[in-house]
């Protein structure tokens, strides 16, 4: 049993994954949002972002969307996105 908002916060770096195991061909990995952004990225795998407690403010070109705990937002392959400022909280991410 992993204790994901304990590992979280253990963590010595804001935005910088863990990865906590495997399912298959994914990574299952945790980290600390701190309020502050997060450059665009992009990715040639699917990407699931699973807010446990506070709020990602995930940014595309032209909008930002809000996640509040509790929710996930699917980025596919291929999408270029960011981390709009307060963003807190602790993240699960799911790719392969």
């Amino acid at each position: 049993m992993i204790d994901l908002a304990a590992a979280a916060a253990d963590l010595p770096q804001a935005w910088r994954s863990q990865i906590l195991g495997r399912v298959g061909g994914a990574k299952f990995k945790v980290l600390r949002m701190d309020g502050s952004a997060y450059p665009d990225e992009i990715h040639d795998f699917d990407e699931a972002l699973l807010v446990l407690d506070g709020q990602m403010n995930l940014a595309f070109a032209d909008q930002v969307i809000a996640v509040p705990a509790g929710s996930v937002y699917l980025v596919p392959a291929g999408q270029a996105h960011a981390v709009a400022p307060g963003s807190h909280g602790t993240l699960v991410i799911i790719d392969c």
